[in-house]
C-alpha cells in the first residue's frame, strides 16, 4: 500500500502536469546539466570587486537558493547607502538553451507540501547560481540612497562580484531584532556584523514608513508551512511575518523599483508587475463599513491603507482574516510589457508607479529576463528579447504562476485533508473566503486549511465569520467540506 507522503508526492507530480508544468527536467536539459560548470569570474572595466563588504543573507532557515544579499552603508547627514547584489543566473543559464527552456516552460519554482519544484535543478539554484556563504559570485548590484526620512533618492546598478559573509535565517534574526533572543551565531561570527543588520532594519522600517504613507497596504497573510516530524506529516501550521522579513521585503521593493526605473531610463522595453484596481472595491467598502469605518465609492489606496493600519491596531488578532478577505477582493497581479515611453499601470497594493521582479532569478522566470534586460543595457547591446516576444512572455508568466499558485493550493488542500480526515464531524470557527457563482469556500486556522461549504451559505460573502462542521474529505482530490452550524 502507498505510504501517506509518497501519496503526496505523486498527487503533487500528477497536478504539475494537469497545470501545465514540467516536474522533471527534459533529457537534453539533464545533458546540459551534467556538463555545466560555473560560470568564470569575469573581471572588467564593468565589473566591480566587491568581495570586501559584509554582505549576508537572509532568507528561510532551509534556503539554499541564495537570490540576493545585501549590505549598508552610512553616509553624511544620516542617510544610507543600501546595496542588494541579485546572482547573476545569466552567467550559469544562457538564453535558449535547455535549462532555460525548462525555466522558460514553468517561469516559476512551486513549492508544495509535498516536495519543491524549483525552476532551475538544485545543482545550480543551490549552487552554481546561489549566493552561497564564502563563495565568489557573479552578481548585479542595485546601489540606493536612501534619505534618513525613507527617501530613495538616487539609485544605480552595475555588475560586481561578491561574497556572502553570513547566510542567516529570518526567525533568528527576527528574534535577535525584536529583543526575544541572542545575536544570530553566524552574526556574531562577523565583525561588525549585528551593527549592520541594526542598520538594514532601520532603513527597512524608514522605508516602510514612506511605502505606508503613500498608500501601500499593510496586510498580515497567514501562509501555511508543512512540518513534518521524520517522514509524517504532522502539521499545515502559520508561517507569520516578522521583522526580518520585513527587512527583505521593503529592501527588494525599493531594487525591484529601481530596476524599473533604470531600464525605462535606458530606453528598454521591459516586463512590468501591476495590480490594478480591485474590481470588487464595493465588497471592501462594505468590510471597512462592518467595522465602523468609510472608505470612498471608488479605489483609493491611501484611504484603503489607513483604514488596514487602523483595524491592525484596534484588533490585531483578527486582523490576519481581515487581510486574507481583502487580498482576495484585491485580485491577482500580473506580468505586462512596457514599452520605453508608454505608459502602464502601477501596482495598487504596493502603491508604486514602476515596479518589476529582478531581485528573484533562481526562483522566477520573469526576474531573469529582467536580469538580461539589465546586462544588456549595462553593456549597451540590443535588448535580447524582442517587444513582441516580451509581450508573449509576459501572459505566459502570468498563466503559469497562476498554474502554480493552484498547484500548491491543492496540495496543501490534500495534505489538509489527509490531516483532517480522523475528524470527521469536529467543528471549527471559520471566515469565508470565496464567494462565487461556483460556491462559497472557508478557512479554518488549526491546521490552515480551506474547504468548501456545501450547506449553510446563502447570503454569505466573503469576510463573513461562520461556525462550520467538517463532514467530508477526500485526499486524492484535495477536496474538504463543511456545512454551517450557525
Amino acid at each position: 500500500m502507498e505510504d501517506r507522503t509518497s501519496q503526496l508526492k505523486n498527487i503533487a507530480r500528477r497536478l504539475m502536469r494537469e497545470h501545465g508544468l514540467e516536474p522533471d527536467l527534459s533529457t537534453a536539459a539533464l545533458e546540459q546539466l551534467r556538463t555545466i560548470g560555473a560560470a568564470p569570474l569575469a573581471r572588467g572595466p564593468g565589473i566591480r570587486d566587491l568581495r570586501h563588504l559584509p554582505w549576508c543573507s537572509i532568507d528561510n532557515d532551509d534556503s539554499r537558493d541564495l537570490d540576493q544579499l545585501s549590505v549598508a552603508q552610512p553616509q553624511g547627514g544620516g542617510g544610507v547607502k543600501i546595496l542588494v547584489a541579485i546572482a547573476d543566473v545569466d552567467a550559469v543559464v544562457q538564453v535558449s538553451a535547455p535549462l532555460d527552456e525548462h525555466a522558460r516552460t514553468n517561469t516559476t519554482s512551486v513549492y508544495t507540501a509535498a516536495e519543491v519544484f524549483p525552476m532551475l535543478p538544485e545543482r545550480l539554484s543551490t549552487d552554481l547560481s546561489s549566493l552561497a556563504e564564502d563563495q565568489e559570485r557573479l552578481s548585479l548590484v542595485v546601489d540606493m540612497s536612501v534619505t534618513a526620512a525613507g527617501a530613495v533618492d538616487a539609485s544605480v546598478v552595475y555588475r560586481a562580484v561578491v561574497v556572502n559573509r553570513a547566510k542567516l535565517a529570518y526567525d533568528a534574526v527576527a528574534a535577535w531584532l525584536e529583543g526575544r533572543g541572542p545575536p544570530p551565531a553566524r552574526a556574531a561570527s562577523v565583525s561588525g556584523m549585528d551593527q549592520q543588520l541594526r542598520i538594514q532594519d532601520g532603513v527597512a522600517q524608514a522605508l516602510k514608513r514612506v511605502r505606508r504613507e503613500q498608500g501601500a497596504l499593510g496586510l498580515t497573510i497567514l501562509e501555511a508551512r508543512a512540518i513534518y516530524h521524520g517522514s509524517t506529516l504532522t502539521d499545515l501550521r502559520p508561517d507569520e511575518d516578522n521583522r526580518a522579513k520585513e527587512l527583505i521585503e521593503y529592501f527588494m521593493i525599493a531594487a525591484n523599483t529601481a530596476v524599473a526605473q533604470f531600464l525605462e531610463r535606458h530606453r528598454y522595453a521591459s516586463l512590468r508587475r501591476v495590480l490594478r484596481a480591485p474590481e470588487r472595491w464595493g465588497r471592501i467598502v462594505e468590510l471597512a463599513r462592518a467595522c465602523g469605518a468609510s472608505l470612498p465609492a471608488t479605489p483609493d489606496a491611501r484611504a484603503l491603507s489607513d483604514f488596514l493600519a487602523g483595524r491592525e491596531r484596534a484588533a490585531p488578532e483578527r486582523f490576519p482574516d481581515l487581510s486574507l478577505s481583502i487580498v482576495k477582493l484585491l485580485g491577482s497581479a500580473e506580468y505586462v510589457r512596457k514599452r520605453p515611453g508608454e505608459a502602464v499601470q502601477g501596482h495598487f497594493g504596493l502603491a508604486v508607479d514602476d515596479y518589476t521582479h529582478a531581485t528573484a532569478p533562481n526562483r522566477r522566470f520573469p526576474d531573469l529576463v529582467t536580469q538580461r534586460l539589465v546586462k544588456a543595457a549595462l553593456a549597451g547591446r540590443p535588448s535580447p528579447y524582442g517587444e513582441e516576444e516580451l509581450r508573449e512572455l509576459a501572459a505566459h508568466c502570468t498563466e503559469q504562476e497562476g498554474n502554480a499558485a493552484k498547484v500548491e493550493r491543492q496540495v496543501h488542500k490534500s495534505a489538509a485533508a489527509m490531516l483532517l480526515e480522523s475528524r470527521t464531524g469536529a467543528q471549527f470557527d471559520a471566515m469565508v473566503t470565496g464567494a462565487s457563482d461556483k460556491g462559497v469556500w472557508v478557512r479554518i486556522l488549526h491546521p490552515l486549511a480551506e474547504g468548501r461549504l456545501v450547506r449553510g451559505f446563502e447570503a454569505l460573502d466573503v469576510g463573513d465569520p461562520v461556525r462550520v462542521q467538517l463532514v467530508r474529505t477526500d485526499v486524492e482530490r484535495g477536496h474538504i467540506d463543511f456545512v454551517r452550524v450557525r
